[in-house]
């Protein structure tokens, strides 16, 4: 009910103003004559009842252009979710550059749209990008991480979950989603306004729609599917108010870029929770020495970027993060952190 103030004078003698509640319409009058020769009228100047943003207007707030980070322009149906998303065209005011959906999902890389430039990224990334690897992966591939400490993804789930107790209600961006296994779970469970299963391979993507069209609940929840980079995030900053990371930070080419930008994106207060395959420890003194040598090695092979459990905190604390928090089980971690 709206809030109003109700002005009654007496013509002559003075003013009286009292609040209270009243549902009448913006400055409604009301006049009479009573006995003693004046006339009382009376106003109600109501305020506005408070504006209620829909879950239809998120994708406004929160799409931005990659190149820029400006936020995006909106036309065709609103809605963050797969059917409206994919009627709808983006453009981005500052650099021009349109954006729309390509097949089941949201193309938000730098080079959406482009004919004659191709790049290609680094082994470890390029491998996510295979037909295959997209197929297999819940189907035999995530089921082996148990023989690193991987509890398995209910269980992983639920303690991301109890990470992102603070930031219940509002949007969170899964990266690196993969074929959508946690980010259909995070969209199911109820939690949140909003889900976005954010990935660079256009086959993980695939298959994580193929997943979701045989769930009729979240073809129309507020669950979207975009492509992007996750050193270019989508968004502007101080948008998102909860980042998930599942077994991915060890594919990332560069884990501080991907770090710093899930830091830019998060609003204050916003969690960040990951998962991911710890470096196995150097205990003896002559691994120690020679460890730079083992890494070089590494990088001419271009295999994972598996880092320890210090050097993680150390990259969170770098990029602005408090309340460093972790979990382990042999290769396994999971960690949070909040924006302050």
């Amino acid at each position: 009910m709206a809030s109003a103030l109700l002005q009654i004078t007496f013509h002559n003698s003075s003013s009286l103003s009292f609040g209270g509640q009243w549902s009448r319409p913006r400055g409604h009058h009301m006049a009479g004559r009573y006995g003693g020769g004046f006339t009382l009228s009376a106003t109600v100047l109501t305020e506005p009842a408070p504006v209620k943003l829909h879950h239809d207007e998120l994708e406004v707030d929160l799409f931005a252009c990659p190149i820029c980070f400006e936020r995006l322009t909106r036309k065709g149906p609103s809605g963050l979710n797969l059917p409206a998303i994919y009627r709808s065209g983006f453009k981005c005011r500052t650099c021009k550059r349109t954006y729309s959906s390509k097949e089941t999902f949201l193309d938000l890389t730098v080079t959406s749209g482009t004919k004659g430039y191709n790049e290609v990224m680094p082994t470890r990334t390029e491998l996510f990008r295979s037909p295959l690897v997209s197929f297999a992966y819940e189907r035999g591939w995530r089921q082996n991480f148990g023989r690193s400490g991987f509890p398995g993804p209910d269980e992983e789930f639920k303690m991301a979950q109890d990470y992102f107790k603070p930031i219940e209600g509002g949007v969170l961006v899964d990266v690196s989603c993969g074929s959508g296994l946690f980010s259909r779970k995070f969209a199911k469970c109820g939690s949140y306004s909003g889900v976005i299963a954010l990935d660079f391979s256009e086959n993980m993507l695939r298959q994580c729609y193929d997943f979701v069209k045989q769930d009729e609940s979240l073809l129309s929840a507020n669950f979207a599917l975009v492509r992007a980079d996750i050193s270019r995030l989508p968004f502007a900053s101080g948008s998102v108010d909860a980042v998930h990371a599942g077994a991915a930070l060890h594919c990332w080419p560069s884990p501080s870029n991907a770090v710093a930008e899930i830091s830019r994106v998060l609003r204050s207060g916003g969690v960040f929770v990951a998962t991911t395959f710890l470096r196995p420890a150097f205990a003896s003194p002559f691994l120690r020495e020679v460890r730079p040598l083992i890494e070089a090695a590494r990088q001419l092979t271009d295999s994972y970027n598996n880092l320890s459990e210090k050097e993680i905190e150390d990259l969170c604390q770098s990029c602005g993060f408090i309340n460093y928090t972790s979990k382990t089980d042999r290769a396994f971690i999971i960690f949070s952190a909040q924006k302050p």
